[in-house]
């Protein structure tokens, strides 16, 4: 289709909530979106500068646009979601999880069954849920065991049948689980009261229940049926322990949902914390894939719309981090402190939580979406044009202003190369200069790169502040690879990250992947550096008093060396020990050089 005709389209839409659809040459769906003003929203893919390639992209396959005006945000909201789920376009936010999670099912029948279930049938029962995991159920369903004997049989369980006497009461009966409905053992009425306490204890009220069991607790006490009062006891125990386990909140705080996010480039994470009667009943968290750099505002309003609609949320007010449009019935509050503020700050920890196991899953099950993921963080964190996939680091070790040495790791996609690390002697400078050092290192270094034709690397760390930087960067001028390459200096003192001529530095978040990276950079430069300049230590330190002994050569050093070890041995050795290794003549020398009173 001819641009004009998309523009004719774009004048003709409606200034009407609703709900839009691009479709490319062939007919297939690229995006759906919703919006307040269709009109408005649409143009603003046309007519603005697009930050985000992937928005280009879809831009220019857009072929034609269609859209559905709906009376409310609240109906944009759920025609959108809902689309996209049906199509999954290709630029749309991918919601990861589509599992059949299970339900608690109190059976639309005479004596109601409790029972766990994955299927919903619309025959009238009711069904509480979905729980994300079947511990949760089975936890629930003991607990409801315990405190109410229920049937498990599936008899019709008629009046008539029952005055009929067609059942017998069958080992559940004997075993104390069920009182017997069957045989009319226990009325309908009782046994609905049981139902009603079930229908409060799934929805996270035990206070009703808790009361009931107290007050025939002490009818039985006052009876001296010490032995019931004791069962009802242990119940009230049971049902206090598995209350206790939920996480308590302000009681005050019911009927509410929480939603908070925690996002990387590529994913959204939206958590969930349903909470009724003061207590946490369900948490559970999304991933949502990023296809066009959605905001986090964009990514929760369509978790929190998915999410109500999973699990069925009819609650009128929701708790948030920041503002969010998800429609006009839903009351949104965004605390600043108290105990609201405190479930708000709960629910984005569980959010990290999952994000971080998700990453430990991915390291094994996906490392290359693990890497990718890595990079393209630490780009968007360290301002960098491209993807940091090679990094090199330099650091300088001249302990006590003896034998200057330099050290260079390397690291691809994010971890150490082993094979590349280079160490370097100092030539050019005279006693412990740093910034002379970082100069001569940075230059020798890529002199050599250029010079065999090998390829540079994305990102040059040096370990070091402002001073160290401007040698390396001045490096860089030399050889005219100012601007080719990223380079930047990391303070060891308060991890300060500076860029060259910007005096104030950048400060990354403590636990961000980006600052542990070019930590672990700079401990191994650091590492290897040291290394290196105590193996030269060591080396001229032995080398020059052996050898300075007379009579002695390098040949005899390095036999001594081989067989002692150490310097130390060589001293404390015995004449016979030495002469066994080099002989009798200069075994004496060597003897009588460390043991002049023997001489």
């Amino acid at each position: 289709m001819e641009e004009s005709k998309l523009e004719l389209q774009i004048k003709t839409l409606p200034e009407n909530p609703g709900v839009y659809q691009y479709f490319d040459k062939n007919g297939r769906i690229l995006y759906v979106g919703k919006a307040k003003n269709l009109k408005k929203r649409v143009a603003s893919y046309f007519n603005k500068n697009n930050d985000s390639h992937r928005i280009r992209v879809m831009v220019k396959k857009i072929q034609e646009i269609r859209h559905i005006v709906v009376s409310s945000e609240t109906d944009a909201l759920l025609l959108e979601n809902n689309l996209i789920k049906k199509h999954q376009p290709r630029f749309n936010v991918m919601l990861k999880d589509d599992k059949t999670y299970p339900w608690i099912c109190i059976k639309n029948e005479r004596f109601p069954r409790v029972f766990p279930t994955r299927k919903l049938v619309k025959d009238g029962s009711e069904y509480y849920g979905p729980y994300t995991s079947f511990k949760t159920i089975h936890t629930l369903m003991d607990l409801i065991k315990g405190l109410y004997p229920l049937r498990t049989c599936n008899y019709d369980l008629s009046e008539e049948k029952i005055r009929n006497g067609k059942y017998k009461v069958c080992l559940e009966y004997h075993l104390g689980n069920c009182l017997g409905p069957c045989e009319a053992y226990e009325s309908e009425a009782d046994y609905q009261k049981k139902i009603e306490a079930i229908r409060q204890i799934v929805k996270g009220n035990f206070k009703e229940s808790l009361q009931q069991f107290r007050q025939q607790m002490r009818e039985h006490a006052e009876r001296m049926e010490f032995e019931e009062a004791q069962k009802i006891k242990t119940k009230i125990d049971i049902l206090e322990n598995y209350q206790a386990k939920s996480t308590v909140v302000n009681p005050k705080i019911n009927n509410v949902d929480v939603f908070s996010i925690v996002s990387d480039e590529g994913y959204g994470y939206v958590n969930f914390l349903q909470l009724s009667h003061g207590a946490i009943i369900r948490s559970h968290t999304i991933e949502m894939k990023k296809k066009l750099g959605e905001s986090d505002k964009e990514l929760l309003e369509l978790g929190i719309t998915e999410i109500r609609q999973r699990f069925n949320s009819i609650t009128r007010e929701i708790y948030v981090p920041f503002k969010v449009e998800v429609g006009e019935d839903l009351k949104v509050t965004v605390p600043k402190l108290g105990d609201k503020k405190q479930i708000v700050d709960l629910s984005t920890r569980n959010a990290k939580y999952f994000r971080q196991e998700r990453f430990k899953q991915m390291k094994i099950v996906d490392p290359d979406r693990h890497v990718n993921r890595v990079m393209a963080q630490m780009k968007q964190d360290l301002r960098l044009p491209e993807e940091p996939r090679h990094i090199e680091c330099f650091d300088n070790s001249n302990i006590q202003g003896t034998n200057p040495v330099a050290a260079c790791v390397v690291f691809k996609d994010g971890k150490p190369s082993k094979k590349d690390y280079r160490k370097f002697n100092i030539k050019t400078v005279e006693g412990p200069n740093d910034f002379a050092s970082m100069e001569e290192v940075v230059f020798r270094r890529y002199r050599r790169l250029l010079e065999e034709g090998e390829s540079l690397p994305q990102l040059i760390i040096v370990d070091g502040g402002k001073g160290q930087l401007s040698s390396g960067v001045k490096a860089l001028e030399t050889l005219g690879l100012r601007g080719k390459i990223a380079i930047i200096g990391i303070a060891k003192r308060l991890e300060e990250i500076f860029y060259p001529g910007d005096s104030i530095p950048l400060y990354l978040d403590k636990k961000s992947e980006t600052l542990k990276i070019i930590q672990h950079l700079r401990n191994e430069a650091h590492r290897f550096g040291i290394t290196f300049h105590r193996q030269k230590r060591s080396s001229v330190a032995l080398n020059t008093e052996l050898e300075e002994i007379p009579g002695i050569g390098e040949k005899t050093v390095v036999e001594l060396l081989t067989n002692f070890r150490s310097l130390k041995r060589v001293k404390e050795a015995s004449l016979e020990s030495l002469s066994s290794v080099i002989g009798k003549s200069k075994a004496s020398i060597i003897y009588n050089y460390y043991h002049p009173e023997n001489a």
